[in-house]
């Protein structure tokens, strides 16, 4: 009971405090930016065009305080740290750079963040739309919807621990409490340790974000897609075109934009990736990623450098996919 009321204190603390704060700006403002007028009424000076000008700030300059303190600082401090001992005592150069370049667990984990990289994101958007375009023709199509987009309000480790038992393994012979297991030995198949054969483990454990991100990826494509004109669809049809072709040469294109940003925001959160390794293997039996791998010496071995030049890798990777996606947004506001 405590909890949710020190939750239910802080949502109206936080709510009651921008409120407080918002209405209190905006009222200083207009007082201290007050038009001046005569004794008659008559306007003397105006200072619209000046509130107008800082208003907006007040609006916007709370959540970049924030963001300097919690993204910009952190960030200029993790680079600065790169350069550091493990105690962020003694400046040794780029020794930590050169670790990273020559450890062996940091170049497996690049490895598996690539291979995570190269199925992940594509299979999610490629489910996600392949649904989307069947739950579309479907009259239960909001309550299929619902269930594909259901994993997306359970966290990472959450689900990490579902698929841990739907993986669990027993000895031939044994009942299997594993689902995967239950239906292989079920159709006469012996039962396999899933999460500790490399490489399947791997791709055992990248299923797990797929299922997740599917719903994500889904939902936004279905709304594109009920965006694509109805006119251009029946053209095509009249003109000849069959159900593929309008998929592949009307759809996709039109929802292209759509699709990119829903691929760069997957990419995103699979180099993230962190909570279903840590949960599933710890990195064991050849599934290390960055994420859980710069957990490991910062949190277990308390190397900040290290664990600097492994976060810092993480940024560089995740920056150009950023920016892309700003780029074609700023692009696509030019063309409206």
């Amino acid at each position: 009971m405590d909890q949710f009321v020190n939750a239910a204190l802080a949502i109206l603390l936080g709510v009651g405090g921008m409120l407080v704060y918002f209405y209190g700006t905006n009222f200083v403002l207009d007082t201290t930016l007050a038009d001046r007028f005569a004794a008659d009424g008559k306007l003397i000076h105006s200072n619209a065009r000046s509130r107008e000008r800082i208003r907006p700030w007040l609006f916007v300059g709370p959540a970049m305080l924030l963001l300097t303190f919690y993204l910009l600082y952190p960030a200029a401090d993790t680079f600065r740290r790169s350069f550091y001992d493990a105690r962020s005592e003694n400046f040794v150069g780029l020794d930590n750079y050169e670790w990273a370049i020559n450890s062996s667990g940091f170049q497996q984990s690049v490895q598996n963040n690539v291979l995570w990289l190269l199925v992940v994101p594509f299979a999610s958007t490629g489910l996600g739309l392949l649904i989307a375009v069947l739950a579309d023709r479907v009259r239960w199509e909001a309550a299929a919807k619902a269930l594909i987009f259901m994993p997306m309000a359970i966290s990472f480790v959450g689900a990490a621990i579902i698929w841990r038992f739907m993986y669990a393994y027993r000895a031939p012979g044994e009942t299997q409490i594993g689902v995967m297991n239950a239906i292989l030995v079920w159709f006469g198949g012996q039962p396999q340790t899933w999460i500790t054969e490399p490489p399947l483990n791997n791709f055992m454990l990248m299923l797990i974000l797929v299922w997740i991100q599917t719903g994500f990826a889904m939902v936004l494509l279905s709304a594109a897609l009920k965006g694509v004109p109805e006119e251009t669809i029946e053209a095509a049809r009249i003109d000849g075109a069959n159900e593929i072709q309008i998929f592949f040469r009307i759809m996709i294109p039109q929802i292209a934009g759509t699709l990119a940003v829903v691929m760069t925001t997957i990419v995103i959160v699979t180099l993230k990736v962190f909570d279903i390794v840590l949960v599933m293997t710890d990195g064991q039996y050849d599934t290390e990623v960055l994420g859980n791998y710069m957990y490991r010496w910062i949190f277990r071995n308390l190397d900040y450098g290290k664990a600097s030049v492994i976060a810092l890798s993480i940024m560089v990777a995740t920056l150009p996919f950023m920016f892309w996606n700003v780029y074609r947004f700023r692009r696509e506001e030019k063309l409206r």
